[in-house]
């Protein structure tokens, strides 16, 4: 392969990079301006979440696109090859990151200008930190080439499913208190599952990052500790 070859094909390589970097950074805005909506009950602010979604699906045609030209044209091999079909996974997740955070605005109007119990409130929202700390530093550590970190990110996913646990329990207490709650609190408890949900698709993130850097396989039993006991469904679209 001649110098003007690889040089082009290390371009290629850092455009699909790029296109990563740019959906983690629309994820992380996407999940966070979903919560403040939610939270202060901001239609608009929703509103643009769920226009932000076109653009998110968007990114990952692109990069899909580029990975598979690239492919076809340049036949990676040994770790060229696992970047770019790490690349694609990622970016299904991060897709489907911004999905779950559309499905969180769009249930803004249904949980009532009244918004969430100022208790609630806060328990929510330090979910969605956790989440948005966890999207921000994955991609941080990709781009580091950071194993040891990906796999203690992986491993903090707990702690989303343990606050998730929290915020379950606190949802209920205010049903059980008055069933004036229970049409809010049901909506919030499936922005909650969402919240979650995310947790899962950034933990996929770390695992194909992970296998980008080492070229080994993470074990398949991850950290898991939901124990609400109930199944609640995040699958709108």
């Amino acid at each position: 392969m001649g110098e003007h070859i690889v040089s082009s094909f290390d371009d290629e390589l850092k455009q699909i990079d790029r296109l990563i970097r740019d959906m983690a950074e629309r994820a992380s805005a996407m999940v966070s301006s979903a919560t403040r909506s939610l939270l202060g009950s901001d239609a608009a602010l929703a509103q643009r979440v769920i226009s932000d979604d076109a653009l998110m699906d968007a990114s990952q045609r692109e990069l899909d696109e580029r990975a598979i030209t690239l492919i076809a044209k340049r036949q990676p091999m040994a770790q060229d090859l696992r970047a770019v079909v790490a690349a694609i996974r990622m970016a299904a997740d991060l897709e489907r990151i911004g999905d779950l955070a559309k499905n969180i605005a769009k249930r803004v109007g249904a949980v009532g200008e009244a918004g969430a119990p100022r208790g609630l409130s806060h328990s929510i929202d330090a979910m969605a930190q956790m989440v948005i700390a966890q999207i921000e530093a994955v991609i941080e550590y990709y781009v580091a080439r950071n194993a040891e970190a990906l796999v203690e990110l992986r491993a903090d996913d707990e702690k989303i499913d343990i606050q998730y646990t929290a915020v379950f329990r606190e949802l209920l207490t205010y049903m059980m208190e008055d069933p004036r709650n229970i049409t809010p609190c049901t909506h919030l408890l499936f922005c909650a599952k969402n919240l979650e949900r995310i947790g899962d698709h950034v933990t996929n993130i770390a695992e194909n990052a992970y296998y980008v850097v080492t070229g080994a396989q993470l074990p398949l039993n991850r950290p898991k500790l939901d124990e609400t006991g109930m199944t609640v469904s995040a699958g709108e679209s």
